[in-house]
């Protein structure tokens, strides 16, 4: 078979070209420390990058949810502590209050103290977490939970809702702690047969008024309502601790599979430099080699022979 001067010139071209272009590709390899440099070298491994980083991305966005969920548990658990602490002062006052030994202007002055008490608790009760949403407002956390009616009285002015967020893959949680699952109502005889119900900070009222008037039986029921609201606070701190288990857990599950995604990922997309820099210099030693060759073919012509 007859080769051209041309067809061996276009060839000879074309394999030099092809062994500059596998050699300009490996180093590019190198200086990045990635196999794959663009999409189009290898599709079906930047589809499996790109399917790997998508779902890397999606467990950072739960962990920083978690991060945000845990960051409230805290505040609220730290706002429970204390109402607890104030619970516990409140009763001693009562109890110190119900001596018969105690004289009526004592009495009042106990009176007066528990209603600081209370509204130390109210302050809790509103407080804030460290984005300005209110810990103990439901799903209305931009407004104060608890606020003074016209008629003087402390309501309750959020809703129930407890809001879910998304920690994982099919895995939800609770994001909040309406304050009526907190400060509790106490049931209480109306004294007509019936019972109705008094809220938190009214029953601490009444316990003020039954305190500084003097009223024994009433005293004593406020020192029975006073247990039932420290059950109601524990209650709430025990599921808070429940709800910081669980955001620890899914912590754990989290860099596990952080862990084998980055894992996998590197398998796919980064570099043998072993490999590579072996690569590079076989395919350098190719070059040479190609460009030496040509070069002395390339003279290899009727003229050189007649000479």
């Amino acid at each position: 078979m007859k080769v051209s001067t041309s067809l061996f010139f276009e060839r000879a071209t074309s394999q030099l070209g092809n062994v500059q272009g596998s050699l300009a590709k490996t180093q590019e390899q190198l200086s990045t420390g990635k196999q794959i440099t663009k999409p189009s070298d290898e599709p079906d491994k930047a589809s499996t990058v790109t399917r790997l980083e998508s779902e890397m991305a999606r467990q950072k966005s739960y962990q920083e949810t978690l991060t945000t969920v845990q960051t409230r548990l805290t505040s609220q658990e730290t706002s429970l502590r204390n109402v607890s602490d104030v619970l516990i002062r409140i009763k001693e006052l009562t109890v110190q209050a119900a001596n018969d030994t105690i004289s009526a202007p004592d009495r009042r002055a106990i009176g007066v103290e528990i209603i600081g008490l209370r509204d130390q608790l109210l302050s809790q009760a509103n407080a804030q977490d460290t984005n300005g949403n209110y810990l103990f407002a439901g799903s209305r956390s931009t407004q104060a939970p608890y606020a003074l009616d016209p008629q003087g009285h402390i309501t309750y002015q959020g809703d129930q809702s407890r809001m879910k967020v998304p920690v994982g893959d099919n895995r939800r949680m609770n994001a909040n702690t309406p304050g009526s699952d907190v400060f509790l109502r106490v049931v209480r005889d109306d004294g007509k047969g019936g019972q109705v119900g008094v809220n938190f900070f009214q029953a601490l009222k009444d316990l003020s008024d039954a305190i500084s008037n003097g009223l024994p039986q009433d005293m004593q029921r406020g020192l029975g309502e006073i247990d039932v609201l420290q059950q109601g606070i524990s209650d709430a701190t025990a599921q808070i601790g429940s709800d910081m288990a669980v955001v620890d857990m899914q912590n754990g599950v989290l860099d596990e599979t952080n862990l084998r995604l980055k894992s996998t990922l590197s398998d796919v997309q980064d570099l043998d430099y072993t490999e590579a820099i072996t690569r590079m210099n076989k395919d350098q030693l190719a070059l040479e080699a190609a460009q030496s060759s040509f070069a002395k073919i390339a003279k290899l012509t009727l003229f050189n022979y007649i000479n």
